[in-house]
């Protein structure tokens, strides 16, 4: 049975298929080629046999069935042979042709374009879609100068208008759109606070020192000048203060009379509580006391370096001094003891209605703030979902009734009554100091809200961040303590005690600013300070600890540069939702009404009969959405790369009357001139290097030299010149002659060795003898 094989093939899951003939009709396909065939390394199982057409079709196991063990069925060996040579012959070819590609792409490669410079500029003029450089090739002498001229023109004009285009796409501007959408609204966090940070009750025994010291200051400022006015002996008031803490940061009386000499006093130093130095100056309470400024005195802790803070009013000058005083004093003091002498949130929140739902202080977070004290935000979203409002309106907001007991503020350090309140996003810290409004005491006040949401592109379009993880300053407000707003409670199923917790904050520009002023302040003062949280391992600055931090902060409090270091590594949030606010007041209670109010709202917060709340400390607010629109100012790419490519597209059209396919044009003449100029250089280097080196006239001629004398007929050595001139015109006729008549190869001449005549030479033979014999006779 003879067996062909018609062809195979490899398909896409490497299985070769085989297609077999059998020529003997009377036997059976499916009986002869019903076992594996094995080749090599290759076993092949039938996939179709077919008696009708005597063929029978095999594939490949190993690819499928890789690893398993196949018995060598009956398969004929003459098959597997001519199989195997196929493979050979198909291997051999594709690897010849591949090889016949590479070497002809070597071959152009060696070659190149075949033009040389000014052929391949010819060329593509007469060839381009461009309209300019065909017009220079076709036209004559003078319109091609015209058209040379014009299409450089042109062609510039193209590069300027493409070189703004580029750099307007690449400055990355954006345009702001404003959509105004209606859906219903989260309801703000709202974050109160009283204006003063501590119970004056509470805190005195602490400030004590600090005020009898301010006390005589203002008695000593104000004092008028009297003829016959008592004054109390200065040994008298020292002993009574506490001078220490007088002379770490000093408040002074600049006399500027004469501006070019200006004479300083000491309000309380030596020699200014008697009654000669009360003649030096006029106080504050004189008409002559115009001529003086109140400063502050702030020194390092060697004194070798001072400067004087100078104010305008001496109730500013007060203010500030006291505020320094006091954060030296506080910032020693515990945060539990500083909680406790604050205003509580049972004692300051009186009443709470959220829409149609009663509320209290439970609902509020507990938040401590250095400027402002305990502070109470609601609907923060810290622990729970944040609360959504469900209509627009007065009478579906917050209504609170606030007690800030305005009879208790520090005198000196409060100057201003009423409530401190802001309204901010969800987990984000209320910066009071710089977005938060005053609610006045004695009045409602309604504050209406609509919604602005901001929505920034990011890099590279504004530089702007996510998260805050790309900006290089640690968010000191990132995990800020809060606790429960409840003294000594913990609700049912709540995570919140009094013991406090630290929440998560979102990122925001104020808290960068903020952290990096306070990093400012710890690298060059080597404390924090007293109003922003302290870094791990930091203390916070006092007078005994740190003598000279006053300086130093009030250094850097005025350093523009620091500030602007500041501002440019902080960035501001992609998406930012602000709210605006429209505020109205009224006079609450009523004199109408204050009467039954004032009794209830005492009863209910100290069970008693007796009314101890006044117009002074009630407050009441009243906070809702105005409406349910909403405006969304987002950013857009004012350029694009589409815009970019049809304005390129169209600058070179309407200039050049070209296309895309004309850049191609230009781009492959840029490719093979390059490509000349590579082959230029290289045949260059190999001339150089191959260059022969120059020979001395007095050489002695080389083996190809004399080789050449041989074989060239018109080549003559030097030795062969002296002996033609040596001789006579004969002789040299002779020689010419005799080397004509024999055009073979002449026998090699040596300069080392010489020919000896042939009766010299002894016969090696009898045969060469006879034959020198022969020739002799």
């Amino acid at each position: 049975m003879e067996h062909i094989l018609v062809g195979f093939r490899l398909d896409y899951s490497n299985q070769f298929y085989l297609r077999i003939f059998v020529s003997s009709p009377e036997t059976s396909v499916g009986t002869k080629l019903a076992g594996r065939l094995t080749c090599g390394a290759t076993t092949f199982a039938p996939r179709a046999i077919s008696d009708k057409t005597q063929s029978a079709d095999y594939y490949s196991e190993g690819s499928r069935r890789l690893g398993r063990e196949h018995r060598p069925g009956p398969g004929p060996p003459e098959l597997c042979l001519r199989f195997l040579q196929v493979c050979r012959k198909e291997t051999q070819a594709s690897q010849m042709t591949l090889k016949k590609y590479f070497v002809k792409a070597l071959h152009r490669l060696q070659k190149g374009p075949g033009y040389t410079y000014q052929e391949l500029l010819v060329w593509y003029c007469d060839n381009t879609n461009t309209h300019g450089p065909k017009r220079i090739i076709c036209e004559g002498p003078k319109k091609k100068l015209i058209w040379f001229f014009l299409t450089l023109l042109f062609a510039s004009l193209v590069f300027w208008q493409w070189g703004i285009l580029i750099n307007t796409y690449l400055s990355y501007n954006v345009t702001a759109s404003l959509a105004i959408g209606f859906k219903t609204m989260t309801f703000p966090a709202v974050t109160i606070c009283n204006a003063s940070p501590f119970r004056y009750s509470k805190v005195k025994p602490f400030l004590k020192d600090l005020d009898d010291l301010i006390e005589a200051a203002l008695e000593r400022i104000l004092q008028p000048l009297q003829e016959n006015a008592s004054v109390t002996p200065a040994a008298n008031v020292s002993e009574k203060l506490n001078l220490q803490l007088w002379n770490q940061i000093p408040l002074v009386l600049i006399d500027e009379s004469d501006r070019s000499n200006p004479v300083i006093l000491d309000i309380l130093g030596n020699g200014s509580l008697d009654l000669g130095g009360l003649h030096n100056y006029s106080s504050f309470g004189n008409p002559e006391g115009k001529r003086y400024k109140l400063a502050l005195k702030l020194c390092t802790r060697l004194g070798s370096h001072c400067f004087f803070w100078k104010f305008t009013s001496a109730a500013q000058a007060v203010t500030e001094w006291y505020v320094l005083q006091s954060t030296s004093i506080l910032s020693k003091v515990p945060v539990s003891k500083r909680i406790e002498m604050g205003y509580q949130a049972e004692d300051m929140i009186l009443a709470c209605l959220y829409g149609a739902e009663p509320c209290n202080h439970r609902n509020f977070t507990h938040l401590y703030h250095p400027d402002h004290g305990n502070c109470y935000v609601f609907n923060w979203g810290v622990d729970k979902e944040p609360l959504l409002s469900s209509n627009p309106g007065a009478e579906f907001g917050l209504k609170l009734i606030l007690d800030i007991s305005q009879k208790d503020y520090i005198p000196f350090l409060t100057s201003t009554a009423g409530a401190r309140l802001m309204l901010h996003e969800q987990r984000s810290f209320p910066f009071l100091k710089d977005q938060g409004i005053y609610a006045m005491s004695g009045t409602e006040t309604s504050i209406g809200v609509l919604v602005d949401e901001l929505e920034r592109m990011g890099s590279p379009y504004s530089d702007c961040t996510v998260n805050g993880s790309d900006v290089p300053i640690r968010n000191l407000y990132e995990e800020y303590p809060a606790s429960q707003a409840c003294a000594n409670c913990t609700l049912p199923g709540s995570k919140m005690s009094s013991s406090g917790r630290q929440y998560k904050t979102t990122y925001s520009i104020q808290a960068c600013l903020r952290s990096c002023f306070q990093a400012k302040v710890v690298k060059f003062c080597q404390c924090g300070h007293y109003s922003y949280p302290l870094p791990e391992g930091e203390h916070y600055c006092n007078n005994e600890d740190y003598p000279d931090w006053a300086y130093c902060y009030s250094m850097l409090r005025m350093n523009q540069e620091h500030r602007q270091v500041c501002i440019r590594s902080c960035k501001e949030t992609c998406n930012n939702t602000q709210y605006k606010m429209t505020i109205s007041m009224a006079d609450w209670p009523s004199e109408a009404s204050e009467d039954w109010i004032f009794h209830i709202l005492s009863y209910e917060r100290d069970m008693s009969t007796n009314v101890t709340l006044d117009r002074n400390g009630i407050i009441k607010l009243s906070i809702y959405f105005q409406e349910y629109n909403y405006r969304t100012i987002s950013e857009s790419a004012a350029t694009t790369i589409v815009w970019l490519l049809s304005s390129l597209g169209g600058q070179f059209g309407f200039w050049m009357g070209g296309s895309v396919l004309c850049l191609i044009e230009f781009g492959e003449i840029l490719i093979d001139f390059v490509w000349i100029t590579v082959l230029k250089l290289i045949g260059w280097g190999k001339g150089l290097k191959w260059k022969p080196a120059s020979r001395p006239l007095d050489a002695l001629p080389s083996v190809c030299e004399k080789t050449e004398a041989y074989t060239n007929l018109g080549f003559h050595g030097e030795e062969e010149e002296k002996g033609a001139a040596a001789g006579g015109p004969g002789d040299g006729a002779m020689a010419v002659q005799e080397a004509g008549s024999e055009p073979g190869t002449p026998p090699p001449k040596y300069d080392s060795l010489r020919v000896l005549p042939l009766d010299l030479v002894a016969p090696d033979s009898d045969e060469e003898a006879l034959g020198v014999d022969l020739k002799s006779g």
